[in-house]
């Protein structure tokens, strides 16, 4: 299946996307929203892009396209390990970097080793961090060194100053791989459930509400980010990631809530969750107590 990524080859989405088996025509884009747009005009089956950093937060980029329409779900999740290092042409000496080129993630994730390393350097953002290690492969470049993944630097001939070298140890990065809008994956017990929920109005408790819909039901939430609605100052949106499946039955009535309570809901996907974790479902909230509590109602008329 034809799946677009960003890239280009030797970023971290190209290293997450490696980890997919049913794909046979990996199709690179300069940005997050040229990927998604080529989902959107059929060029691609599909797209993997980067959703949320450990250590950042939500990848703005992608949470703002997507939450642009219901044409695209969410389909499944890739977590990858964040590794970076500092790549230079050969010869090129550590103490002689004084120009670093890398992505605005990369930098910030790394930016307490700079100060203590290489407190005189300066640092530019790029597009991406395998755009910055063929940007220093160039003999031609401005810039001593780039901050890449291995992959990244290795594939342009660059040699590895020093290694490991952002602040977080156990930092991961989590990619989602966007499909039109159809069929959904199987629940599978471990679950992921994506939507964006907007208010009527900002009004005291309107954030509870949303919460509400889900706290009532015994749904716990992994994410949960304000997002400006891009209408006017002060009026925000709700990006959020929810556990379950929307075919269990305490999500799908948390959904219908959501429904209830908010201006619109845009569903962006149920799908595998990538560690397979299962969820703690409280007394009273599985689908069998669902079950069990409709056809006690039926009873009564």
């Amino acid at each position: 299946m034809a799946i677009g990524y960003l890239g280009p080859e030797g970023t971290f989405t190209h290293q997450a996307l490696l980890t997919i088996r049913d794909i046979s025509d990996p199709q690179p884009f300069a940005t997050v929203a040229e990927t998604i747009a080529a989902v959107r005009e059929n060029r691609v089956d599909s797209a993997l892009v980067p959703i949320e950093n450990s250590v950042e937060g939500g990848v703005t980029a992608t949470l703002d396209n997507l939450a642009r329409d219901n044409g695209l779900v969410i389909v499944g999740e890739v977590v990858l390990p964040v590794r970076f290092g500092i790549y230079a042409r050969p010869g090129t000496e550590l103490s002689a970097v004084r120009r670093v080129l890398t992505h605005p993630h990369a930098y910030a994730q790394c930016r307490d080793w700079l100060v203590a390393n290489l407190p005189e350097a300066v640092v530019t953002e790029g597009g991406s961090t395998a755009a910055a290690a063929a940007e220093v492969a160039d003999p031609d470049s401005v810039f001593d060194a780039a901050i890449c993944a291995p992959i990244a630097g290795e594939r342009h001939g660059l040699v590895a100053l020093a290694g490991d070298i952002a602040d977080n140890p156990d930092a991961v990065t989590r990619f989602v791989r966007v499909a039109p809008a159809g069929a959904l994956p199987e629940p599978t017990g471990a679950d992921k459930t994506t939507l964006v929920a907007y208010m009527f109005e900002n009004h005291p408790g309107a954030l509870l509400d949303i919460l509400e819909q889900f706290a009532s039901r015994g749904v716990s939430l992994t994410r949960l980010e304000s997002r400006p609605t891009k209408r006017t100052l002060g009026d925000y949106c709700f990006s959020i990631d929810a556990e379950g499946h929307i075919r269990d039955a305490r999500l799908g009535e948390a959904m219908m809530g959501l429904h209830r309570v908010c201006q619109r809901v845009v569903f962006l996907g149920s799908y595998p969750r990538a560690d397979g974790r299962t969820p703690d479902v409280p007394r009273g909230s599985a689908d069998g107590d669902y079950a069990a509590a409709r056809e006690w109602l039926d009873s009564l008329d």
